[in-house]
């Protein structure tokens, strides 16, 4: 290498190291996103034209696994183009820095004390996971996962009368797209087409699932296996439990109260409510009905599935379910006059519920803000602004269909909420407003305020 790229390549490490680990993750997404648009931009990877404002709206909901367009992904994009968002979805899946640091693990056996910083401000994870075992089983489960998806696809889609390249294609991108929980689809009305065929519906939910529910269950789930010792965490246990108990309860209100659904008849119904019950928990954005036509209450407990989203470092977005355990801990104790916070007899600790309740109000407040800026932009009715607001935050990507039709203000809002949603509230907050080494100022007055 030159030398004058040599003294560069320097300055940029330095540079990266002189951030928070916070300001690394802003940027090292924020350059994914940039170089994502600027080669959807380069005409050899499209079809047709688009807008340069398309093009980012594109690469920011690939990197954020959200899957909300503004244009036909199979009608705009070449394979090669379609090859560049699938890549940008595995990246933004994944995470920052997990594929190198599992390189390093791989070679060195060893990661440097920044990886480390780095990797633990963007995953969170209990006291009885190492980073190490965590990285190796994001990894290993991502190709797992995606190359049995990619095979039970194919057999999906032959079987309705594809090409083999086609066929070949659509089974690897649907598979990576699937478990990243990115919603993006090759198909212009999502699975709409599939909403009766059991076996895509069960393909599609086995890998939203198993990737939304995170990488710790997964890797807490593995040490449990291999060691006899290994119990599994609280945490673990609390993902499951709420997941099931959202998920039924989403599923049993879709099925009785969606006119939509209710006009399906046996199983149909069912599988409909439970489909987009898991749709919108798991943030994967694939829809087999249209959530245009849906009624403005249970459109009311979609946007608060997706508000809730499932579970923390995993693919799908969202406040988790332990930032919501955590915050009806709080609420549950202090009806009950506890001083100590707890849940299922266990006491949660002070500083877990100090960032779970930051984290509640700062994804409050960032989705009224989003929504007052759209509604007071565009003219569409209130409910649907609020559904899409919701869904690019928790970066889901389901619609009501209104995506395409906002203004250029309007789209930049909602870039901007997807790139909040895949770096996370906190996260954002911290790399824009803290500072690093600042000490706590300890000169200042105490006083008490009347709540």
């Amino acid at each position: 290498m030159p030398k004058p790229f040599q003294q560069l390549a320097k300055k940029y490490v330095l540079l990266k190291k002189g951030w928070s680990p916070q300001q690394n993750l802003f940027y090292g997404f924020f350059t994914y996103i940039i170089l994502g648009f600027i080669l959807l931009s380069l005409p050899w990877f499209q079809k047709e034209s688009a807008t340069l404002l398309d093009h980012l709206f594109i690469a920011t909901s690939a990197v954020s696994t959200t899957g909300l367009v503004t244009v036909s992904i199979f009608d705009t994009y070449n394979f090669f183009g379609q090859f560049i968002i699938m890549t940008l979805i595995q990246l933004g899946g994944i995470g920052y820095l997990t594929f190198t640091t599992f390189m390093l693990l791989s070679t060195t056996r060893r990661i440097t004390l920044w990886h480390k910083k780095v990797l633990s401000a963007e995953f969170t994870l209990p006291k009885t996971i190492r980073i190490r075992d965590f990285i190796k089983s994001v990894i290993l489960f991502t190709l797992i996962m995606e190359f049995i998806g990619a095979i039970l696809f194919f057999i999906a889609f032959k079987g309705k009368g594809m090409p083999v390249w086609d066929t070949i294609w659509s089974s690897i991108f649907h598979s990576v797209s699937t478990f990243c929980t990115a919603g993006f689809s090759l198909f212009n009305n999502s699975f709409i087409d599939y909403a009766d065929d059991h076996f895509i519906t069960f393909i599609i939910s086995m890998l939203a699932i198993c990737g939304s529910m995170g990488f710790i269950v997964i890797t807490d789930f593995g040490l449990w296996v291999k060691q006899k010792s290994h119990r599994l965490s609280f945490t673990t246990k609390i993902i499951l439990w709420g997941f099931l108990i959202l998920l039924t309860f989403g599923t049993i209100f879709f099925y009785f109260f969606e006119p939509s659904i209710a006009a399906l008849s046996g199983s149909s119904r069912f599988l409909a409510s439970f489909f987009q019950t898991m749709t919108a928990m798991t943030t994967v954005g694939f829809n087999t009905v249209d959530f245009g036509l849906f009624s403005q209450a249970m459109m009311l407990v979609c946007i608060f599935l997706m508000y809730i989203g499932a579970s923390p470092s995993g693919t799908a977005g969202g406040i988790k379910i332990t930032t919501l355990t955590a915050v009806f801990a709080i609420l549950k104790s202090q009806l009950k006059g506890r001083k100590n916070i707890t849940f299922l007899g266990r006491i949660i600790p002070y500083e877990r519920l100090y960032v779970a309740t930051s984290a509640f109000i700062f994804y409050t407040i960032i989705i009224l803000i989003g929504t007052f800026l759209i509604t007071i932009t565009n003219d569409f009715k209130f409910e649907n602004i609020l559904f899409e607001v919701a869904s690019a935050l928790g970066t889901v990507g389901i619609s009501t269909g209104i995506t395409g039709d906002i203004n250029v203000f309007g789209k930049l809002v909602i870039i901007m909420l997807m790139f909040i949603g895949r770096l996370g509230v906190l996260t954002f907050g911290l790399a824009i407003w803290s500072k690093t080494n600042q000490e706590e100022n300890l000169n200042v007055l105490k006083e008490d305020i009347a709540v």
